[in-house]
């Protein structure tokens, strides 16, 4: 089993080389704490979706390929 990885590293890394668990995993932390987070933290919110739109629409436009 893979050690997962810290938000400390993950955060020194682009969202583009997280792992989709990661990317899930922190995407409902921050939405649950929401309302108490800063701008930064709305902006790492921001790009977790993005990443994961981003993938969801690479996906699918690979079924139709």
């Amino acid at each position: 089993m893979n050690t997962p990885r810290d938000f400390t590293e993950l955060s020194m890394l682009s969202k583009t080389k997280w792992q989709d668990s990661e990317l899930q995993y922190f995407q409902h932390a921050l939405s649950q704490i929401l309302p108490y987070i800063n701008s930064e933290g709305l902006t790492i919110l921001h790009e977790i979706n993005r990443e994961m739109y981003t993938r969801a629409e690479n996906n699918q436009d690979s079924l139709y390929q």
